[in-house]
């Protein structure tokens, strides 16, 4: 009887000891304050409830208030240092390779691959990276501006003649049929299988909590993923199998490399950045521009500035009837302001991560080697000591502003080293896509028709547009 009591007093004083070392964790300096939460589970819980607002996540939101713009927390078992100042946040991405390196939770490891280009440092990074630039550097960008063009008018003029158009979807499937024949040649009308559909269920069960059971939607996003991979993995073989004479597409150029001697480049690399690639070209994309209509239906004196620089354009060309330059491309001044202002309030990528590789003092504080750093740029973005009312739309704040990129105070697109490579595509998509529909169209909100925000990344489904040609209206 002893004994038992003996054995239980010690279990109960190793629960306690392991319990407050949780919520206590060691640091040789000074840790931000904020909560560990429950032992393992940390704060997940509430980090994965949705966001059904523009603002900045309540999980987010409520501790800055409580904490200050730094604090600790621990998601699914890791302790992370959450930044929402401007100063750390730049740091942060400055210092990629030296004081940090980039991290994603295994969960996120395991929907984007354990190779994918996140997850890859140094020399192998920057490889990738300017494997990517082929495709959406200067040169690729300027080949691809009059097939974007093409695309949209093609889909407009499609749209045009439904009774409605639900614009996340559709416009998705638009980008997503255009990047997929830049990166593969895939052709949806032709192929037997239907490539987006599996990148729709991986899309929805992104943001999730990670319990892999069947029925749960992170268990259909890792299916959603095996089953694109396995298309693309089909793809690549049957190309090495038959190559082609004329290289025609990224694809072609991904398998010259991996069949160079002494190739750094592997089948498992390859197959990770195509999916990354694929993700992260349409997904993203098509949330800006279904917000960006958004706004513009919200405010006609947007819609105005925007239509006139974009007629202006017309009335320039010699002839009308020719597609746009790169030179009426880069002209698009408000359309770039307009543009940012979108990227400011989509915030498409609510957090980043990083890891610190060793102790770090900033400020009055010490993130421990190992921690996890989590960049929170919604926090940046709707900060209302650098932008006056930051929830509101406007695109004239921009007019001034050289921050086009990265900057301490907007990072849509990332930051540092790992800069998006595909901004510059995105935004030239947006600034066709746009051209063509304020030239050409107007439209109408469905009745009833709003955004539903999905939990965590935001996305916005259910807007309902009606497309008039604008020669009919004039007729």
């Amino acid at each position: 009887m002893w004994a038992l009591c003996i054995w239980v007093s010690l279990l109960l004083i190793s629960i306690t000891h392991w319990v407050y070392s949780w919520r206590n964790p060691k640091c040789r300096g000074k840790l931000p304050p904020g909560s560990m939460g429950f032992p393992l589970l940390g704060e997940s819980i509430q980090f994965f409830k949705p966001n059904t607002t523009s603002d900045i996540p309540p999980f987010i939101k409520k501790r800055v208030k409580k904490y200050g713009p730094i604090f600790k927390t621990s998601l699914v078992g890791r302790p992370v240092i959450v930044s929402t100042d401007p100063d750390l946040s730049y740091f942060v991405f400055q210092q990629e390779g030296r004081c940090f390196q980039s991290w994603y939770p295994d969960t996120f490891t395991q929907i984007f691959g354990r190779k994918n280009v996140g997850s890859l440092h140094g020399f192998m990074y920057k490889y990738l990276k300017s494997m990517v630039l082929t495709l959406f550097g200067y040169d690729g960008l300027r080949k691809m501006l009059p097939q974007a063009e093409l695309t949209a008018n093609k889909r407009l003029e499609l749209w045009s003649n439904q009774e409605s158009v639900e614009l996340k979807d559709a416009t998705a499937s638009m980008i997503f049929d255009l990047t997929a024949k830049k990166l593969i040649s895939h052709d949806p009308e032709t192929s037997s299988e239907n490539l987006r559909d599996n990148f729709v269920a991986f899309i929805q069960g992104l943001i999730s909590f990670p319990f892999n059971i069947p029925g749960t939607a992170y268990h259909k996003c890792l299916q959603g993923r095996e089953k694109a991979m396995k298309m693309l993995r089909n793809m690549l073989q049957e190309r090495r199998k038959n190559p082609r004479k004329n290289p025609s597409d990224f694809f072609d150029y991904v398998i010259e490399e991996i069949q160079k001697e002494g190739t750094i480049l592997t089948e498992e690399i390859a197959l990770d950045l195509m999916f990354v690639l694929l993700f992260a070209s349409f997904e993203t994309t098509s949330l800006a521009l279904t917000l960006a209509i958004k706004f513009l239906s919200d405010d006609p004196a947007v819609l105005k500035r925007l239509t006139e620089e974009h007629e202006t354009i017309l009335r320039n060309r010699g002839d009308a009837d020719s597609g746009l330059t790169w030179e009426e491309y880069k002209s698009m001044t408000y359309t770039f302001q307009f543009i940012n202002e979108t990227a400011r309030l989509a915030n498409i990528v609510p957090a980043i991560f990083r890891k610190a590789l060793i102790d770090i003092k900033f400020k009055d504080y010490t993130i421990p080697a190992g921690w996890a750093v989590m960049v929170c740029p919604p926090a940046v973005h709707l900060n209302p000591d650098k932008y006056e009312d930051p929830l509101r739309f406007n695109p004239s704040r921009w007019e001034e502003s050289k921050s086009n990129n990265a900057s301490k105070h907007f990072m849509a697109f990332g930051g540092g080293m790992r800069f998006c490579v595909g901004t510059d595509f995105t935004k030239m998509q947006m600034a066709v896509f746009l051209h063509s529909l304020v030239t050409k169209y107007r439209w109408e909100e469905i009745k009833g028709g709003n955004i539903r925000r999905t939990p965590g990344l935001q996305f916005p489904n259910g807007y309902h547009v009606r497309l008039h040609k604008k020669e009919t209206r004039e007729c």
